[in-house]
């Protein structure tokens, strides 16, 4: 990227508002991308399978990062691809290269915090509803990212290493999702803070419930398989983007100026 394209700034933000529709997406492309990433790793070649995901998500993140405004298709289009991307990056992790759940866990932590402390320096804030310029919006999907990564860690590391299994690590992180939320609603503590918490904590909650759908009964699982699973979850994601994409139409139509009648010429 140049440097005149990452300075390139925008009337408004370049990414979805925060509301109930937001949060239902976002734990659908959880669970979407985790049971995507099993179908596609399991069916195909890993190696092959993770270099489609990374063309794929090269494609829908340029395709975001050009975009001229919000654009709501795109936006959620570049949130699902990845989620798939960034299950298998925390995937291929462990299975191999053989890092165990606690160290991918710990490093894709650290490389979080490494992103936020960067695009703090940067820019002076890491608020979602501040990405205004190209150059924040790379440092936002550069937390995206990597919050994936991190949370399909974390909730592989309850339900293996630590025994918990796929059942009970969702209801642990469904719990611990509202934590955030009490702490932003009731101790009106920092917003920004407690929405990347809870941005984290959506991946384990939907990967946990994705995993208990699809897997095996001998692993803990309800056997569906993973590929019915993603299909379910995606045709659910479509449901709730097309729904969100028209009432932002019609929004935007409501407030669209109305061209003035031209005057009527002097006598």
């Amino acid at each position: 990227m140049t440097t005149r394209w990452t300075t390139r700034r925008f009337r408004t933000t370049k990414v979805a508002g925060v509301d109930g529709t937001f949060w239902t997406a976002k734990l659908l492309s959880t669970a979407m991308g985790e049971s995507t990433s099993d179908f596609l790793v399991h069916r195909f070649n890993p190696e092959l399978a993770v270099m489609g995901a990374a063309v794929v998500f090269g494609v829908a993140l340029v395709n975001q990062l050009y975009a001229p405004r919000y654009l709501v298709l795109s936006y959620w289009w570049a949130v699902v691809i990845v989620g798939v991307f960034g299950t298998m990056c925390a995937d291929v992790a462990h299975v191999a290269l053989h890092v165990p759940y606690v160290v991918s866990a710990g490093s894709f932590a650290l490389v979080l915090a490494g992103v936020f402390f960067a695009w703090y320096r940067v820019e002076g804030t890491v608020s979602m509803g501040s990405v205004s310029s190209a150059r924040r919006e790379l440092f936002y999907w550069a937390a995206v990212l990597t919050t994936f990564a991190l949370g399909t860690a974390v909730g592989d590391f309850t339900a293996y290493t630590l025994g918990f299994g796929y059942l009970r690590s969702f209801f642990l992180f469904a719990l611990l999702i509202l934590v955030p939320t009490y702490l932003y609603r009731v101790r009106h503590l920092n917003a920004v803070a407690c929405f990347w918490t809870a941005y984290v904590l959506t991946r384990p909650v939907g990967a946990s419930l994705a995993d208990y759908l699809g897997k095996a009964t001998s692993v803990g699982g309800l056997n569906l398989g993973a590929g019915k699973v993603a299909l379910a979850l995606s045709a659910a994601i479509v449901v709730v983007v097309l729904q969100r994409a028209r009432s932002v139409a019609r929004s935007q139509r409501r407030w669209s100026p109305v061209p003035s009648a031209p005057c009527p010429p002097s006598p």
